[in-house]
């Protein structure tokens, strides 16, 4: 097993508010590797057994609790014929057929690990999951144009309040510049829809210090702006935990499943680079986490930009990815 490029950073707030410490779902999405075997990879990396849910779908039960293997395409996923019930002949023929389906999609559809809620401080072994999956073949994004892979990040939140969740969005609304430099978002990603940033109206709305709804005004605003879960920071699974009735009744995705946390949707899974970790994708996250729960740095950095956004000519020749990596980089103000 490969080594770690990078230490795994924690938070400021490493609980939440019933005292139980907080989790992280991750999805990573890759190729290079036939799906049988990855999900026997992934098996024999948590030292446990693999049941078969569906033809695309393997459960792996690890110490951790239930990691997923699957195509990540709902028409294949859920695309099944039960041969054993066709005569002998048609029989051959639907096996040969889902054969040359499993061979296609693999090339084009992404594998995807999907983990279950996992403690912050148990994080390493996804950062050697990766290595691991790397040294046997894993490809990220850049393998192909094609291909649009991501690694996503599931955390639990300390505080479920309106103010807890607005410190976060202001966090990483003013962020978003930076992030999205940091994190190097392949081409194939930026062309697709489902990583886009929120309205800038949205983040001057936010972001303005007299703005301090409850939780209703601040699911209401969001949807009006952001009537979508293609977002590179999506809040519907969240919301939908909080407001199951509002969720379903105004957007009415099935794919949004409700849950106690933010679904961070930005980074890239560039897994087959040697440069790449799990870890950079973390530790940036953490550094996000940490400037949510400063209220001080937070409204000055939200000044900033506020500044910034008014200087018209110098919005033209400046970067706010630059001038945000000092508030970010540094506890203190710039």
């Amino acid at each position: 097993m490969g080594k770690t490029h990078a230490s795994l950073q924690q938070p400021t707030r490493l609980q939440t508010e019933d005292g139980t410490p907080r989790r992280v779902g991750v999805e990573i999405e890759l190729s290079g590797l036939p799906f049988d075997t990855l999900v026997s990879h992934v098996a024999d990396f948590f030292s446990a057994n693999a049941t078969e849910e569906s033809r695309y779908v393997h459960a792996i039960e690890s110490d951790y609790g239930l990691f997923k293997v699957e195509l990540d395409s709902d028409p294949v996923k859920d695309f099944e014929i039960d041969t054993g019930a066709l005569p002998d002949t048609l029989a051959e023929v639907a096996d040969a057929a889902l054969e040359l389906m499993d061979a296609t999609a693999e090339k084009i559809v992404p594998l995807e690990i999907v983990g279950p809620p996992i403690a912050f401080t148990d994080l390493g072994d996804i950062e050697a999951l990766c290595v691991y999956l790397r040294e046997l073949g894993a490809k990220g994004s850049r393998h192909a144009l094609h291909y649009a892979f991501g690694l996503q990040l599931n955390p639990e939140l300390p505080a479920l309040d309106a103010r807890t969740l607005l410190g976060y969005m202001r966090a990483f609304s003013l962020s978003y510049a930076w992030l999205k430099a940091r994190q190097q978002v392949d081409i194939s990603r930026k062309f697709t829809t489902y990583i886009g940033p929120w309205p800038d109206e949205y983040v001057l709305l936010i972001n303005d210090p007299d703005y301090q709804p409850d939780i209703d005004q601040l699911i209401a605003d969001y949807i009006q702006h952001n009537p979508t879960r293609n977002r590179a920071l999506d809040m519907m699974p969240l919301f939908a935990h909080l407001r199951g009735a509002l969720i379903e009744d105004k957007i009415g995705d099935p794919r949004i499943k409700a849950r106690p946390t933010l679904h961070y949707r930005l980074p890239d899974c560039d897994i087959d680079n040697p440069d790449w970790s799990f870890a950079h994708v973390w530790n940036d996250w953490v550094l996000i986490d940490d400037l949510a729960a400063d209220d001080s740095r937070l409204a000055a950095m939200a000044d900033a930009w506020q500044a910034h956004q008014r200087r018209d000519m110098d919005k033209l020749l400046s970067r706010w990815e630059k001038e945000s990596a000092q508030w970010l980089m540094s506890p203190t103000s710039p």
